[in-house]
């Protein structure tokens, strides 16, 4: 979703929630990154199959704001 979207639907407790197993800030400015936040990879990758051949997968480890 857009970053003022998520803005709009996430709430600090959303965030707490999402994150509570992860060593960040929990403050309104990482609203906007949070996994809730995040477009599905599978959907977004399956648009252009006829033009691309994925050949490895990542993971996220990190995310870096500010």
């Amino acid at each position: 979703m857009s970053r003022s979207r998520a803005k709009r639907t996430f709430s600090l407790a959303d965030a707490a929630f999402q994150t509570k197993h992860v060593e960040c800030r929990k403050d309104p400015g990482i609203i906007d990154e949070l996994p809730g936040a995040c477009k599905n990879i599978d959907r977004i990758m399956a648009h252009p199959r006829d033009l691309v051949k994925p050949v490895h997968t990542f993971t996220q480890v990190m995310c870096a704001k500010g």
